[in-house]
């Protein structure tokens, strides 16, 4: 088997070195043939483009963040090559929503022994940004501009912001054209959803599935101490989520308007400022290296042989 490591040493400020020496050593011992691709800030597409077409691995390992799976899969889109998770970031949202071991080294072991291979849906937004888990307008955009920013990071600089940014909201207007409907309303945060819930445990969509085709908007009409108690309750248990401040669309297609150019953020990453924002799903884009306890597969998934 050859294995292509694809790395992101910053994400979540977390060092992978030690990971990488065992992982390393892993192969070594099992006879794996390995790369380790790490990212930099410069050209990375180009250069992981390059070191997919020499090197030609039977399968893919993303290491690191919610980010990093986004471009770990995007480099594979047309390829179709296999790629696994291997949770090290701040945000690992969308490992967590599809069973992935959180200990790194029990997902590589999983990556390398599973046949199992489901397919994992993209989005693509405006027709050239992509989110794999969830992106949104309104206040958690806001926050993650401004947590961005700062040098600080974890959940405590996150409630920093988001308890700022909450004492300056105000909802907003919107229009929503979806599955041949139009509709007008008012939130503080409208949601693409991928996924069900956020890296910090919290759902937005309960009842969201990432590999059935069909992505859920979201949109919170208010936030107010109740449903902050909920919400924190319900990254324990799903039974706590209160979706009576919301309004859940499920479609394969959206146009979503605002009165004024809105912060967009898509999967911890601002995009920038739209008036206008148009969502598809790419069905099944991305083979993902799963297994039978992944609540999402809904078919056979596909099992191969390296």
């Amino acid at each position: 088997m050859k294995l292509l490591f694809v790395i992101n040493p910053i994400s979540g400020g977390i060092d992978k070195a030690p990971f990488l020496e065992r992982a390393g050593a892993f192969c070594h011992k099992y006879g794996i043939e390995s790369h380790f691709f790490k990212t930099t800030g410069n050209n990375d597409a180009a250069k992981l483009k390059k070191v997919l077409e020499e090197f030609k691995p039977d399968r893919v390992a993303s290491v690191g963040g919610d980010g990093t799976s986004l471009f770990t899969a995007l480099a594979l889109l047309e390829l179709k090559m296999p790629m696994g998770i291997i949770p090290l970031g701040s945000a690992n949202g969308m490992a967590a929503e599809l069973n992935v071991n959180s200990e790194p080294m029990e997902a590589l072991k999983d990556l390398v022994l599973s046949n199992v291979i489901g397919e994992l849906d993209l989005l693509v937004v405006n027709d050239k940004h992509y989110s794999i888990h969830i992106g949104d307008v309104g206040i958690n955009a806001q926050i993650v501009e401004a947590y961005e920013k700062d040098e600080d990071r974890g959940l405590i600089t996150y409630a920093k912001y988001f308890l700022e940014e909450l004492s300056n909201t105000n909802p907003f207007e919107l229009q929503i054209e979806a599955n041949e409907e139009t509709i007008q309303e008012k939130g503080v945060m409208v949601a693409i959803c991928n996924s069900r819930k956020y890296g910090t445990g919290v759902p937005l969509n309960i009842k969201g599935n990432p590999m059935d085709g069909k992505f859920e908007i979201v949109v919170v009409k208010k936030i107010d101490a109740n449903a902050l108690i909920k919400a924190g309750l319900s990254r324990f248990n799903d039974s706590y989520h209160d979706n009576l401040n919301e309004l859940v669309i499920s479609t394969d297609k959206a146009r979503i308007k605002f009165s004024e150019e809105r912060l967009l953020q898509l999967d911890g990453e601002v995009i920038g400022k739209f008036k206008e924002i148009n969502i598809e799903i790419i069905k099944g884009g991305v083979r993902l290296i799963t297994n039978n306890d992944n609540p999402y597969l809904q078919k056979k998934p596909e099992h191969v042989a390296d």
